[in-house]
């Protein structure tokens, strides 16, 4: 027999909506220094800090950039040797391997004007945290093709022989999503637990090992602070003591800001599913696609801009 009800919880799935907000003040602060150039992905660009954002400090005559590809970043440090060039480094397991590559690669063309700015997540501790919340009742998962693509499914199995729920790995067509909902509510309604690949053409259940030694070579797993979640052991990045020296936070002594959210805006919560899009006093009055005060707004991929585009009006 079927649950009375399958909640679907945004979760921790888009690393802009769940990067602390100490670390955007920490980038404003880093593009507000002399002779600094700030390169960034675009969905960063106007996520707000408690005062300002990197759109505002552009728009002051900043030197701030956006990259479609880290490796761009080696190319812009190259022309430009009399700047200190910064890559906001923000992703999951998807995205920082090829930032890991791009930083070795500035070590082998030894490019010393350049340092990253690491906001890297690992998504497992995120769920581990999430499932020992007591915060709403979560019956099973619909996991990311992505990042699974890179990590496999090993490192999820603890979905199952932890908290005793099942798992599905999904695409992001509407079809492989609908797929794999329906594999999940099967395997909720037969009470079965286990993780399983409904993304086969994509992931497979080893992941990408090459992926994988690339992140262990250049990073190891710290304990970083999430928007809604809080502080979660091993579950961001630091450099590995050989690539130490392209880090922005000792390259600039940086300070550590603190993180609080805007008065009235719920994406911590939403993002933790213990309260709506909806459910936010500032959703779809003082904050819309146009005007967004939080990330769950300023990202395409957030929650409140997903609700906002799709269920405002129901």
């Amino acid at each position: 027999m079927l649950p009375p009800q399958i909640q679907l919880l945004s979760g921790p799935g888009c690393p802009v909506c769940v990067t602390a907000q100490g670390d955007i003040d920490a980038a404003i602060a880093l593009a507000r220094i002399p002779g600094v150039t700030i390169l960034t992905f675009g969905d960063m660009i106007r996520v707000p800090g408690s005062e300002s954002s990197l759109q505002m400090e552009h728009a002051c005559g900043r030197d701030i950039r956006i990259l479609y590809s880290p490796y761009d970043a080696l190319h812009i440090a190259m022309e430009n040797p009399e700047q200190q060039v910064v890559f906001l480094a923000v992703g999951f397991e998807t995205t920082m391997p090829l930032i890991a590559a791009t930083i070795r690669s500035a070590a082998q063309q030894r490019i010393t004007n350049l340092s990253f700015f690491l906001m890297g997540k690992l998504l497992p501790p995120a769920l581990r945290s999430l499932c020992k919340q007591d915060i709403t009742r979560i019956d099973g998962f619909l996991l990311p093709g992505h990042v699974t693509a890179i990590l496999g499914i090993e490192p999820l199995q603890f979905l199952a022989t932890e908290f005793r729920r099942p798992g599905v790995v999904a695409g992001f067509q509407p079809e492989e999503i609908l797929l794999a909902l329906a594999i999940l509510v099967r395997r909720i309604g037969a009470g079965e637990i286990g993780v399983e690949i409904a993304y086969r053409s994509v992931v497979r259940p080893e992941g990408n090992r090459t992926a994988k030694a690339l992140l262990k070579e250049v990073f190891q797993p710290t304990d970083v602070t999430w928007r809604g979640l809080g502080l979660i052991p091993d579950s961001g990045l630091a450099f590995q003591s050989s690539y130490a020296n392209f880090d922005a936070r000792k390259r600039f002594s940086l300070q550590e800001f603190a993180s609080k959210d805007h008065d009235g805006c719920l994406c911590g919560e939403i993002l933790c599913g213990r309260f709506t899009s909806k459910d936010c006093p500032l959703f779809d009055h003082a904050c819309t696609p146009e005007t967004p005060i939080g990330p769950c707004m300023v990202s395409s991929e957030g929650s409140c801009a997903a609700a906002y585009r799709y269920e405002r009006w129901k």
